[in-house]
């Protein structure tokens, strides 16, 4: 039996107005994710596909369609259930952005707070959830850090001196420190050496596989689709022309500009 739906995709589009004019980013995108479940989309830059994470993960606000969650709560108060985050409350979206789902940044300084110690990074998303015992917090640092591969001695210093692949490590484990059932990313290995995006995609594949959590993952790099999604969305102009298991998208792709994905004339 197939879980519930984890967050569900209705005819979302975003557009913003350039020379007067409307300009649609992307448009038109519906797709269901389930728990555990690892979504790739990829294109070229400026096919849409970061806006349309920024529309799942409520950074941006949909101009049409809708995005559902499956919400969880503590208190019968409140509504759970597969619900309309544009319904939800600024207060109740930045408490699912800091304990249910996870953001890494393709730059991890944007995802880290780079005035303290990578320590603090992990611990501070702990705070939210009212964890306050300094040495319980310092010790589920030191285990995120063994867990993402970074030298525990480095615990009380500051992002700014790590490696740029040490810098997104650090930021997938202030991301995954609350178990948090959704985690979008954008770009994860951009920007970084081949031997270090190979070891972190390595990494993130082990994460997700042991954690059972769901992601959406964007990106150019049909490589990091293949390894890391079940499922693909292909992404041109703002629109999905594209969609299925990502094998079979890869092996024998139908559209015209899978196609040329597929066969890399097209350049990120």
């Amino acid at each position: 039996m197939k879980s519930p739906v984890l967050l569900s995709a209705r005819q979302v589009g975003k557009y913003f107005i350039h020379q007067g004019q409307p300009r649609w980013a992307c448009r038109g995108v519906s797709f269901d994710l389930y728990p555990g479940e690892v979504l790739a989309v990829v294109g070229e830059s400026g096919s849409g596909k970061s806006t349309l994470l920024r529309l799942l993960a409520a950074r941006h606000a949909c101009d049409e369609g809708s995005v559902h969650y499956d919400v969880k709560t503590e208190t019968a108060s409140e509504p759970s259930g597969l619900l309309d985050l544009a319904n939800m409350s600024q207060a109740r979206l930045r408490w699912l952005a800091r304990t249910d789902w996870g953001f890494v940044e393709q730059h991890a300084r944007d995802g880290l707070r780079m005035n303290v110690s990578g320590g603090a990074n992990i611990g501070e998303r702990l705070m939210a959830l009212g964890a306050r015992h300094y040495e319980n917090l310092r010790s589920e640092a030191i285990n995120w850090m063994q867990r993402v591969e970074l030298d525990t001695s480095r615990i009380d210093d500051l992002p700014a001196t790590y490696s740029g692949g040490m810098q997104q490590r650090l930021q997938i484990a202030r991301n995954l420190v609350t178990h948090p059932r959704l985690v979008f990313m954008d770009e994860p290995t951009t920007g970084l050496d081949v031997s270090v995006q190979a070891r972190l995609l390595d990494l993130l594949r082990e994460l997700v596989d042991e954690l059972q959590l769901a992601a959406v993952v964007v990106t150019h790099d049909l490589a990091v689709a293949r390894l890391l999604a079940q499922r693909m969305l292909v992404m041109k102009d703002g629109c999905v022309v594209e969609q299925g298991l990502t094998d079979r998208l890869l092996d024998d792709p139908q559209h015209p500009y899978t196609q040329l994905l597929v066969s890399s004339v097209l350049t990120p």
